[in-house]
């Protein structure tokens, strides 16, 4: 494990941001986070974990030493009721596996696909998309703590999970996770409740499945090896009943707690933003939920058009808008 100073970060966010950090290196170990947070100390230096960048808002100067996660290492195992599960490395591509694990003959990871990142970031944000999310299949987590210096595995209630939410993001830089295991329905039953989704037959293969919701997100979104983006920008709020009552043309999703989740897309389209520029950065004209770098733009680029949307959203609607990139 050796730092690498004036690390350059551009090529490692899907927004495609000017970034560097003053130091950055390679995990390829749990171990090495130990000998990392060492490094970092003695330069005065926080140190943070990086994944495949797809949910972050790298600034264009990152005052720490930067570990870009890349613990490898997957495998399809038996747990002690006899259930099935994946587990692997927390620097594995999140794609990668939920293709691997189909090929090997196990689905409950389809509706998952084409997320960008790695199997390590699933948990912190608890991926969800197509009536699914990570916090669904959860097993374990292993996680190492910033603070003690330990390992320590976390079950499915440990996690706190949320919408887009865990204890691993309240935390957090606390915890690093370095290996993720998640259980396999048997039998295996595809859940196709999602509009796009309905119309495939209840006999479709989780292959089949895959391929439907992988049409169905790049019919919507923009590939960010094309256009710089982290996917959806904003949270989709949630707002008392009463509150909802007084936008009743936006999408709604009743909540078991009998609150209302509002559509971002949807009231940041009704301002007016949906394919506004603002230099380099812009909101994407398929889809009003997603921040665009149109090239060289730099996370001030993106904080100024994220700020602007914010305030039209409330002075329209009263509703706040909360980012979902994490600040690097």
């Amino acid at each position: 494990m050796q730092l690498q100073p004036d690390f350059d970060l551009t090529g490692r966010n899907t927004l495609g941001l000017r970034s560097r950090a003053r130091f950055g290196v390679v995990i390829e170990r749990p171990e090495d986070l130990a000998a990392a947070a060492e490094a970092a100390r003695a330069k005065g230096l926080p140190l943070r974990i990086l994944g495949g960048g797809s949910n972050t808002l790298a600034s264009e100067q990152v005052e720490a030493v930067v570990g870009v996660m890349r613990i490898e290492g997957r495998q399809i195992v038996t747990l002690p009721d006899s259930g099935r599960a994946v587990t692997a490395g927390a620097g594995e591509d999140w794609d990668e596996i939920v293709a691997w694990t189909i090929a090997q003959g196990h689905g409950g990871l389809e509706n998952l696909s084409l997320i960008p990142g790695t199997m390590g970031a699933a948990p912190v944000q608890n991926i969800g998309a197509y009536g699914l999310q990570l916090s669904d299949l959860l097993y374990s987590v292993t996680a190492w703590d910033g603070a003690s210096g330990a390992f320590h595995t976390f079950g499915p209630e440990d996690c706190r999970f949320g919408y887009r939410k865990s204890r691993f993001k309240e935390a957090g830089n606390r915890h690093v996770i370095t290996e993720v295991t998640l259980r396999l329905p048997q039998p295996w039953a595809p859940v196709l409740i999602y509009a796009g989704l309905d119309t495939l037959d209840a006999s479709a293969t989780p292959e089949e499945v895959r391929q439907r919701v992988i049409a169905l997100r790049q019919s919507k979104l923009p590939d960010w090896q094309v256009l710089g983006n982290a996917g959806s920008f904003f949270h989709n709020p949630v707002v008392p009943p009463d509150h909802a009552a007084r936008v009743p043309d936006a999408p709604q999703w009743p909540q078991a707690d009998g609150t209302v989740k509002l559509s971002a897309g949807w009231l940041i389209e009704r301002c007016g933003y949906k394919g506004a520029t603002r230099g380099p950065a812009g909101v994407y004209e398929g889809h009003a939920l997603i921040l665009v770098n149109h090239g060289g733009a730099t996370a001030a680029d993106i904080d100024a058009l994220s700020s602007e949307i914010r305030t039209a959203v409330e002075d329209c609607f009263g509703v706040s808008l909360v980012q979902e990139p994490i600040r690097l």
